[in-house]
């Protein structure tokens, strides 16, 4: 196992497409939630222990071998929102073309097949790492950083934030995404055995709410 390919797969410059997209928080400044630093970081809290904690559990079980399909339908299950299903959607297609690119492989050109329009993100992350030689745990954090690292970065160009200011942000939350990371494997492991009902399906109503509104928008700086 390289963990070079976690530094690739997690690399901001990787082309999964995740430029464009703000994470919510471009609408959370619109409606005046996240106005600095400090209020980015609990913006970026909060999507770490709800999306990012899911995400990373449904990353985790792909990389130990739990049914794409099912793990799909998980993920549609624990998004309510359709913007946010079509978001998710749109993620895992660009991410599948970048990881066959980087790491050819028969699950991903599979799921591929089964999944023309893409599968969620988050499954198809997994399914990258499994094909870069990596663990459920560097999957999990992967999907964990990616849940506040997208935030920030928005945050910085909608605010013109100093970026020190966001980086410092991300760092307080370092712990925190460590505790994440191992509670996904944890309920990953338990998903193996158990089936996709033993993975997390913490709820964040205001992202939800907000991604609606947001694609409602007519003009927007990010896709979601």
């Amino acid at each position: 196992m390289s963990r070079a390919s976690l530094l690739v797969l997690a690399d901001g410059r990787f082309p999964a497409g995740g430029h464009a997209h703000s994470g919510g928080a471009e609408a959370a400044v619109k409606a005046g939630r996240v106005t600095g630093a400090a209020s980015l970081e609990d913006f970026c809290r909060g999507r770490l222990h709800t999306a990012g904690r899911v995400s990373a559990s449904l990353s985790a079980a792909a990389v130990l071998g739990v049914e794409p399909v099912e793990l799909d339908a998980a993920a549609d299950a624990r998004t309510p929102s359709p913007a946010l299903r079509v978001t998710a959607r749109k993620l895992g297609r660009q991410l599948m073309r970048a990881a066959r690119a980087t790491w050819p492989s028969e699950e991903l050109d599979d799921l591929a097949r089964q999944f023309p329009k893409g599968a969620h993100q988050p499954v198809v992350l997994g399914l990258a790492a499994r094909a870069a030689g990596l663990g459920a745990l560097d999957a999990a954090y992967c999907a964990a950083y990616e849940s506040v690292s997208g935030p920030a970065s928005a945050t910085v160009r909608l605010l013109s934030l100093d970026p020190f200011d966001a980086t410092r942000a991300l760092a307080r939350l370092a712990p925190e995404l460590d505790r994440v990371a191992d509670q996904a494997v944890e309920a990953a492991r338990r998903a193996v055995d158990e089936g996709v009902d033993a993975l997390p399906a913490a709820s964040a109503p205001l992202l939800e709410i907000s991604a609606e509104v947001h694609a409602a928008w007519g003009v927007r700086l990010f896709a979601s």
